[in-house]
């Protein structure tokens, strides 16, 4: 059965590192793939399920930069089981031939985190007509996870994680206009747009796949400066006040590790062992907020939405034009 979209009793919070979350965890004999895990979050993530015993795979678009990440996370934590593979999640006819090729190796596949993403970019498209970050965020990510499934069954239980962002709140699923085909583009509404899409993949994915031993979750990794920010201006981020007047992120904002947090428990704690579909912030299942809510924290009922979730699984397989019968 499904956690419900409220708290629960965890031991770690805002202030919690990747480290802590698996330090009484054994992953031993199990396999992880991280998206995105050349840098930032994604590097920690993966070090820590490496530092916990997993095998790690990252499959990222720079190879020399996966290469150097997984060199990285071998030397810190002694762990040799950590390798870099070709994707890029807005090609996907490469992350089809990543995902057939894990599968048709015979593995298990045991986590799956979707942790890499683009935000706020200039109007961009990719595979013909697509925006760029709902194609990238959600329907690579969605494309990945579905096409690994049948690993992902093998290794159950599994946990699928999708990052999602505070950034949902600034829209739900623009079911009549995803593209900005019709209206302006506007880039963190399409951001928002995304983010809303990861949550909701997350909540359908769990739907389909829970009873067959495959849990999925959808994570808000807090306030970290990273590479995420790449397209933004300087004047923008200042705009934004993420930083202090020396430049460094203001209180709040979390260390990479501190971000990777939330990820990492979701994908190991025996908390949430009952059962997925369900958004977590700060190392704990988050609260569930009106859709006026101006708060910080919480999600937003269009992002945890099961009708809106079946309604953006039918729009995403005829985008990707494949159907997924999970």
């Amino acid at each position: 059965m499904s956690l419900a979209q409220r708290p629960i009793a965890s031991p770690f919070g805002h202030g919690s590192q990747a480290e802590e979350v698996v330090a009484d965890i054994d992953l031993s004999g199990k396999t992880a793939i991280v998206t995105g895990g050349s840098s930032g979050i994604g590097i920690e993530t993966a070090r820590a399920l490496a530092k916990a015993g997993a095998r790690v795979i990252l499959p990222v678009r720079s190879r020399a930069a996966g290469e150097a990440a997984a060199a990285d996370i071998r030397k810190s934590t002694g762990n040799d089981r950590v390798g870099a593979a070709d994707m890029d999640l807005a090609d996907w006819a490469s992350v089809r031939r990543f995902a057939d090729n894990f599968v048709s190796s015979g593995q298990p596949l045991h986590i799956l985190i979707n942790n890499a993403g683009i935000m706020a970019t200039p109007e961009r498209r990719i595979m013909g007509n697509i925006e760029s970050q709902f194609g990238t965020n959600h329907l690579g990510h969605m494309l990945l996870a579905c096409s690994l499934a049948p690993a992902l069954l093998k290794g159950k239980p599994a946990r699928v994680v999708c990052l999602s962002s505070i950034g949902h709140r600034r829209s739900g699923i623009r079911f009549d206009d995803p593209n900005f085909e019709t209206q302006p583009y506007e880039k963190w509404t399409a951001y928002g747009q995304s983010k809303s899409a990861n949550s909701l993949f997350a909540v359908e994915l769990n739907r389909r796949l829970e009873t067959k031993g495959v849990s999925a979750f959808a994570v808000h990794p807090g306030g970290i400066m990273t590479n995420l920010q790449r397209d933004m201006s300087k004047a923008e981020i200042d705009a934004m006040g993420w930083l202090d007047k020396d430049g460094k992120p203001r209180a709040g904002f979390k260390t990479p590790s501190g971000g990777a947090s939330t990820a990492v428990w979701c994908a190991t704690s025996p908390l949430l062992a009952a059962g997925g579909g369900v958004y977590c912030e700060d190392c704990n299942v988050a609260e569930a907020k009106t859709a006026d809510d101006a708060g910080f924290t919480g999600v937003r009922p269009w992002a945890i939405d099961p009708d809106a979730a079946r309604k953006l699984w039918t729009l995403s397989e005829e985008m990707l034009g494949e159907r997924f019968d999970l």
